[in-house]
């Protein structure tokens, strides 16, 4: 208990030094303490809520996007519980993210933990992944042990997978089709390209995190911005552990693949990140691409120092996948990560999401 007390304490401060019209702090503090000692926890106002939440998305390390915190969309849901009632709102969250392509910053916010009762947990790592990813191999054994009879396609949508409680089976829901945005992947110089049969969702919606805010635990709590072109061409499609479709791009692109020194891979993976920027933007659906956001990045950075504060950084996620070197965010050093600092979105446990380590 005296470690919730102090998270919220700590939280309060930093509410009320960053909102400066927000009211008495100490009333505030001693109000939150008293419903502390009296149940445990306790509940944050709307303006917390919606504070906390856009200075996680500001402390996240692994993200190059933060430039934009201020205009998180923050979704109070947390008087839902039902697994029904979160695959709802998480379908409506993909759809009002989604913006007809003009991809909009969105986390939906559902019940928090409380003593003796801990909130539903979203068992899917994003709201959207495809059944046939080898990186959702066990979320897709989950869904089948579930009665799921799909995943016989490509880029077959996994359904959502909910826990209502440690000890309640999972509940699946599939995806309904105007929650999905996709876009068919096409090379602007090379029209065999779209025979791939290549495509890939808008939102990019992570789910198995949880926000945590002034000692207080959201465990669902997805979240999304928008894509950068990488994250699709180098990282889902082109890596060996995932699509692995550099071999295919270089054949169809007649690239000698004898020798690693003609570089064919390189030379494929420029081809696929070209194809998906390209498709991304004729379909109308914000992406940025590595070279901007590298840039809009370090522009963060200056404007968070000009307000006194450390932008902690994870140099290895960071820096892009794709000629690194060529981003300015490749050649300087960051402020560390640091593991305590809040609010925070923290990865949850990988074979326990109801454990409690970060």
């Amino acid at each position: 208990m005296a470690e919730r007390v102090h998270a919220a304490d700590a939280f309060i401060r930093q509410f009320a030094e960053e909102n400066p019209d927000s009211g008495d702090p100490e009333r505030r503090r001693r109000e939150v303490r008293r419903a502390i000692e009296s149940y445990g926890t306790y509940e944050h106002t709307t303006d917390e809520l919606v504070f906390g939440a856009r200075v996680a998305w500001r402390n996240a390390a692994r993200c190059i996007g933060r430039l934009y915190w201020r205009s998180l969309v923050v979704r109070d849901l947390r008087h839902l519980r039902h697994p029904d009632d979160i695959a709802e709102q998480s379908f409506e969250h993909l759809r009002l993210a989604g913006n007809g392509g003009r991809i909009r910053p969105v986390i939906s916010v559902f019940a928090p933990d409380r003593p003796g009762r801990p909130g539903a947990r979203l068992l899917s790592e994003q709201l959207v992944r495809y059944a046939d990813d080898p990186a959702s191999a066990e979320r897709l054994t989950l869904a089948r042990n579930l009665g799921w009879k799909g995943g016989k396609e490509e880029f077959e949508p996994l359904p959502l997978l909910v826990q209502a409680a440690p000890d309640r089976t999972p509940e699946y829901y599939e995806l309904p089709e105007d929650a999905l945005l996709e876009v068919e992947l096409r090379h602007p110089h090379h029209s065999g390209f779209a025979g791939l049969g290549l495509r890939w969702y808008a939102v990019p919606a992570v789910s198995d995190m949880r926000l945590e805010i002034g000692g207080v635990s959201y465990p669902a709590a997805p979240f999304n911005g928008w894509y950068m072109g990488t994250e699709i061409g180098s990282r889902n499609l082109g890596d060996s552990d995932r699509y692995d479709l550099l071999p295919s791009v270089a054949a169809l692109f007649d690239l000698d693949t004898a020798s690693d020194r003609s570089l064919w891979r390189d030379r494929a993976l420029v081809e696929l990140n070209l194809a998906v920027l390209h498709s991304f933007h004729e379909s109308g659906v914000t992406m940025a691409d590595h070279h901007t956001e590298s840039a809009r990045f370090l522009a963060h950075i200056e404007r968070e120092r000009r307000n006194g504060r450390a932008v902690p950084a994870d140099w290895s996620w960071i820096v892009p996948p794709l000629s690194g070197s060529a981003t300015p965010v490749f050649h300087r050093t960051y402020d560390p990560p640091d593991a305590g600092l809040r609010p925070a979105l923290l990865r949850r446990p990988a074979n326990d999401p109801w454990g409690t380590s970060d």
